[in-house]
């Protein structure tokens, strides 16, 4: 049995829309490929999210220790310090017992 030429034509078609669709699914930028480097690219996000939130808390904390109504006033001693350039890094601090 021999088919027309147009038939020929129909199946080829159908052929090369199926390998394009079938690239496309696995390598195009919602395919395969691009799911797995997605969902790497999220958990790294994830990561840098949580060393953010970290400091940011550490930030604001921070910030409560110098509240003017009722600053810490180690934490005064300390920025005193290095701002006029008299805190070394060897330095060792001793705590006195208040009597």
């Amino acid at each position: 049995m021999h088919r027309p030429p147009k038939e020929h034509l129909k199946q080829a078609l159908a052929l090369v829309l199926l390998v394009v669709l079938t690239v496309s699914a696995i390598a195009g930028p919602t395919g395969l490929l691009a799911w797995a480097e997605s969902d790497e690219a999220l958990e790294q996000r994830k990561a840098r999210i949580a060393v953010l939130t970290d400091q940011r808390d550490a930030l604001r904390n921070r910030v409560e220790l110098l509240d003017p109504r009722g600053a810490d006033p180690d934490l005064i001693s300390e920025l005193v310090r290095s701002d006029l350039g008299v805190i070394h890094p060897d330095e060792i601090v001793v705590i006195l017992e208040e009597e």
